[in-house]
């Protein structure tokens, strides 16, 4: 590799078959054809460079002061003036504050990697700031877009923060992403290097990735190097996670003992202001966008979620969400803050977990609180026949018991202005009361005998955070009854996410709860844009300090989605509640409700709208019904796509006599228990689903039929069956 000191307006010239054009380095442009260059700052610069093919490979060193961005408080030693403690301004300044404070007590613990591992806070710190010295390092400047392509893990958590704490934006997705969409993300990011998982996955993109990008470098995050195939990436260099950790500590270690060391470098603090992640989108339809956090969208999240999951020292989180999803990341990011223990898991493991680690709180999907619903749900029928009724029984009084709890509360649901007079709210008031005195000793008796023994399954003793999705009613209620308090929340990838949730002191069934801190929400009307009174439906709207700064190089997405007051159009339909003094519904108002997407609500060829999630939530009460897709736009009437629980068809059609035990299901006997279920669980909506399709390969993230964050992609799913469903309505 040659090697020579190039200074302002020097020539170079490349010799070897590369076309005329830019190159981008960390320090200046290359233009190739013209040998020219145009350095971003003044100066000098060490430059080493060889050509491979189509591939420019530079090694650039500034000499005199480098240029260096910092985490204010996590660093502060390197700034000139001091920092407040109490007034972060980057989201890694948290670990030097979560380490004054809570010093020895155990951060994290990650049971399923190898090796496996439990840190303190101070060592959580200090690998922190050892993995953001080891990118330094190897060449990572500020502002530079660096890749993280990796599941849930404590090194994943290090590296992200690692990366913010250099003044670099992390790009980040998960393992289960197709090949295209990696690349596209990692393209479209101007990504100048590669941090990834282990070496499956990374031997999974050698072929089909890496010769089709720029990378400079790669990083590893878990397993040898020795594992990776190396013959796609020969000329570039490879790191493991412990060889960066070491570089940052040998350097940092340099740099305190070298009075001449710390001249090199000229620090400046990150800005609030500074994008710290760029997060695709993982929408239902069209090609993802990558969504700018700043520091301070991330750190509103932070100071504020409290108010939703009043953590204290000692409580333990269980982790299990990717965490490259906004939800679950704000929320890590917030727990560590209140000096709590996060013990890693996955799905395949989360309800042995459940059970050995007993957590105070449990953050995640509507999907994951549905499968323990249904885990319980097929316990209870399982058990014997004096059992089972009496579970049931004893249920049926719970959810009785929770409604009638929730008149005389002053918790119960409405979109009407016009409040109840006093003599009738307090007379309702009386009966409810006294239906709930009656009703309390059987619904103890039940907690006591039936519901007891479920608590030490679950192990959520404090409650289950829901977000991401719309927690169907029925779960809700479910839980509640049995005594696991779940809050349900709503936020988007674009607003960091949270925008409310439901409070424990207040958790209204079938709402989101109030805004967040800083918040404000709008109603407006669908075709006029006007905002709405309380009560009346339409596309909620939002502004606070957690609404990103835009979506990256995409002005136009960005002026359509957030308008020149800062208002964020969510696309979710939805209503506030009005505000009552007396009656039962005086503790909702000012809670959201959500009832749907936009973009999702059906027009029938009658010109009526419908939207299906609520149809949908209804039917996959049913045992029957793995997952459904209601469908029928431009058509007269509602129909859907079913992907059934085949043996619990099965079973149903033994018990019903439908079929011996020795004889198969057919399509046609299958189809009329579906049919019947359907119409049982939606009879109380006005629109009923007709014809049916029964699909038999799962709506999956790995076929593409639905996304990372467990969203059906309809027009996938319509595309995929299109024939199908053409049939479906002839």
């Amino acid at each position: 590799m040659a090697s020579m000191v190039i200074s302002s307006w020097s020539k170079i010239v490349l010799c070897g078959p590369d076309p005329p054009g830019y190159y981008e380095f960390c320090c200046f442009r290359l233009q190739v054809g013209n040998k020219r260059t145009f350095p971003r700052k003044r100066g000098s610069y060490h430059h080493g460079c060889r050509v491979r093919g189509s591939r420019v490979t530079c090694n650039i060193q500034l000499e005199g002061s480098i240029r260096r961005k910092c985490s204010p408080y996590l660093e502060s030693s390197s700034l000139s003036s001091p920092q407040d403690p109490h007034d972060w301004r980057a989201v890694p300044d948290i670990w030097k504050s979560s380490a004054e404070k809570y010093g020895d007590r155990i951060a994290l613990v990650d049971p399923y990697h190898e090796p496996p591992t439990e840190l303190t806070y101070k060592q959580l710190e200090q690998e922190v700031l050892n993995f953001s010295e080891g990118l330094r390092v190897v060449g990572v400047a500020p502002d530079e877009m660096l890749a993280l392509f990796a599941d849930n893990s404590c090194r994943w958590l290090i590296a992200d923060q690692g990366i913010m704490a250099t003044g670099a934006i992390n790009v980040v997705r998960g393992t289960r992403s197709s090949d295209e969409e990696l690349f596209h993300i990692y393209n479209h990011s101007q990504s100048i290097a590669l941090v990834v998982d282990n070496p499956q996955f990374f031997n999974r993109l050698a072929e089909s990735f890496v010769p089709r990008a720029s990378i400079r470098f790669i990083v590893l995050l878990w397993g040898e190097k020795s594992c990776l195939n190396r013959k796609f990436v020969e000329d570039i260099p490879l790191y493991a996670y412990k060889d960066i950790v070491e570089l940052g500590q040998q350097n940092r270690n340099t740099n305190l003992h070298s009075s001449e060391a710390g001249q090199k470098y000229v620090y400046e603090a990150i800005s609030p202001d500074d994008v710290a992640t760029l997060m695709y989108t993982s929408g239902t339809s069209g090609i993802p966008k990558g969504v700018m956090l700043t520091h301070k969208n991330l750190l509103h999240q932070i100071k504020n979620l409290w108010d939703i999951v009043p953590a204290k020292i000692g409580d333990r989180f269980l982790s299990m969400l990717p965490t490259w999803h906004a939800y679950e990341r704000a929320s890590e990011y917030f727990i560590f803050t209140y000096g709590v223990e996060q013990v890693y898991t996955n799905v395949k493991k989360l309800k042995d977990d459940l059970k050995l680690y007993q957590p105070h709180y449990l953050i995640s999907v509507p999907l994951v609180y549905e499968t323990l619903y249904s885990s319980i749900q097929k316990q209870i029928s399982s058990s014997s026949g004096a059992q089972k009724f009496a579970a049931l029984t004893l249920l049926r009084i719970s959810l009785l018991y929770m409604d009638t709890r929730r008149i005389y509360e002053g918790k119960v649901l409405t979109n009407k202005h016009i409040q109840e007079s006093l003599v009738v709210a307090v007379f309702d008031w009386l009966c409810a009361r006294i239906v709930a005195a009656l009703l309390w000793p059987l619904h103890n008796l039940a907690m006591k005998l039936v519901y007891s023994k479920i608590h030490r399954v679950v192990g959520i003793s404090k409650a289950g955070i829901s977000g991401g999705a719309s927690l169907p009613m029925h779960i809700d209620r479910f839980f509640e009854a049995i005594g696991i308090k779940v809050q349900n929340g709503y936020g988007l990838t674009e607003t960091s996410p949270v925008l409310a949730a439901r409070r424990p002191y207040c958790n209204v069934l079938g709402t989101i709860g109030h805004p967040l801190k800083y918040t404000e929400i709008k109603i407006t009307d669908v075709e006029t844009g006007k905002v709405l009174p309380d009560g009346s439906k339409g596309i909620l709207k939002v502004k606070g300090p957690q609404v990103m700064k835009g979506y990256y190089k995409n002005p136009s997405s960005t002026s359509e989605a957030v308008d020149e007051e800062g208002w964020f159009n969510t696309g979710d339909i939805g209503w506030i509640v009005p505000r009552h003094s007396i009656g039962r519904s005086r503790k909702c108002g000012g809670m959201v409700v959500i009832e749907g997407r936009e973009k999702d609500t059906i027009v029938l060829s009658t010109g009526e709208n419908v939207e299906p999630t609520e149809l949908e939530a209804a039917a996959m009460r049913s045992s029957l019904i793995e997952q459904i897709m209601v469908i029928g736009q431009d058509q007269r009437r509602l129909g859907a796509l079913i992907v059934p629980n085949k043996d619990e068809v099965l079973a149903i059609a033994r018990r019903q006599s439908i079929i011996d035990d020795n004889s198969e299901l057919s399509k046609d006997k299958m189809m009329s228990l579906l049919y019947n279920e359907v119409r049982t669980w939606t009879a109380g909506f006005s629109f009923q689903i007709g014809p049916l399709l029964i699909v038999d390969e799962p709506f999956t993230i790995d076929n593409d039929l639905m996304t990372p964050t467990m969203k059906i992609r309809r027009d996938k799913v319509a595309e995929r069956y299109r024939e199908q469903i053409k049939q479906l309505y002839k």
